[in-house]
């Protein structure tokens, strides 16, 4: 490699890793000299089990334990080792309380654990609706206690190197967003995300919604395609794609229940009048930028940028907890959170 091109790699790749690192010189582990209590109020959601994982292993949190009703996911977490409380010990007991229960209970568990004066990490979709959301906002507010979204991309490397090339005017006027993020789901979990018009926009997409809004804003206009094309007889909107149309630029997020190895192909993209910046697929990460100039840490031309080691959850909890620690607020604004779910409300209105 030749030096100049060694150098541009090593600031590149220095940039992204930037994004998944504590932002604070100081170690929250070490700020105090002890760990954080967490708890988890449910642990029925997809995203629990790694979670609760994390938070048993890690040197922040001491894990106080789950309050679960369902027998079968007690049973599981049992086996992992997890102690079972009740609901009233975890809100007397826990400094954070991690809502990870079913996606019809997010607001409510959020308003027990705010009411009860603690720190809220709450899974996304944080509610059905917009007002029961700003509700929440105030109450953490009024409480002066941290309301962390649980989307799940916000510290990914990827996608904030493409967001800070955006904003930096590094891949020109921006006119274009798009990304998709696809799964399987089997025929036991349908009824719960059909529960919402959504479908699987409001339960997966939404994690491609929140960095497009926090990118470009409120959309002027919001133009959704939520259809059932499964062929399963029941009305889970399993195939879906949301238009976002802004005053010079474009977005375009899709989201459905029906590609196998649905993983390789999840990707964000981010296209300007000076190149794009394409995160495929997102995770491992890996991230190519293509300029017609050289902007900032960019080279002129196709590079692909070196990717720092990644974990889902993990950097997300470390913001947590160095926030709690040091009473500061978090990287993303109740403001940008607001306007996240005004947003995807909007895409799955009926």
């Amino acid at each position: 490699m030749h030096r100049r091109a060694f150098i541009e790699s090593t600031l590149a790749a220095g940039f992204a890793a930037r994004w998944i690192q504590n932002p604070s010189p100081i170690n929250a582990a070490e700020s105090t000299g002890k760990r954080i209590k967490i708890g988890f109020l449910g642990a029925s959601h997809s995203h629990a089990s790694e979670k609760v994982k994390l938070t048993q292993t890690s040197s922040d949190y001491e894990l106080v334990g789950i309050s679960e009703n369902d027998e079968q996911v007690r049973r599981r977490f049992q086996n992992l080792g997890v102690p079972l409380v009740s609901q009233d010990k975890l809100l007397s007991d826990a400094e954070v309380i991690a809502v990870e229960s079913a996606v019809r209970d997010h607001a409510r568990h959020g308003r027990l654990a705010l009411e009860a004066g603690k720190h809220v990490h709450l899974e996304k979709p944080p509610a059905d609706n917009y007002a029961e959301f700003q509700k929440l906002v105030t109450l953490a507010r009024e409480k002066r206690r941290l309301l962390q979204m649980g989307y799940m991309w916000r510290f990914h490397p990827g996608i904030n190197a493409a967001l800070e090339a955006a904003r930096r005017g590094w891949l020109g006027q921006v006119y274009l967003v798009r990304g998709t993020i696809n799964t399987t789901v089997d025929a036991g979990r349908r009824p719960e995300w059909a529960e919402f018009h959504g479908g699987t926009l409001f339960e997966l997409g939404s994690h491609l919604i929140d960095p497009v809004v926090r990118l470009l804003g409120r959309p002027d206009k919001v133009t959704s395609f939520l259809k059932n094309h499964g062929g399963v007889n029941d009305t889970l909107a399993d195939n879906t794609v949301a238009v976002f149309e802004y005053p010079r630029a474009l977005a375009i997020v899709s989201s459905a229940t029906l590609q196998p190895g649905a993983g390789v192909h999840r990707f964000f993209e981010i296209q300007g009048s000076n190149g794009t910046a394409l995160v495929k697929p997102i995770e491992p990460p890996k991230l190519q930028i293509d300029l017609a100039q050289a902007a900032g840490p960019y080279a002129k031309g196709i590079q692909n940028v070196p990717m720092p080691e990644y974990r889902r959850y993990v950097p997300e909890f470390a913001e947590l907890a160095r926030c709690v620690r040091l009473a500061q607020p978090l990287a993303v604004t109740p403001e940008e959170d607001l306007l996240v779910q005004e947003t995807l409300i909007r895409a799955c209105a009926p």
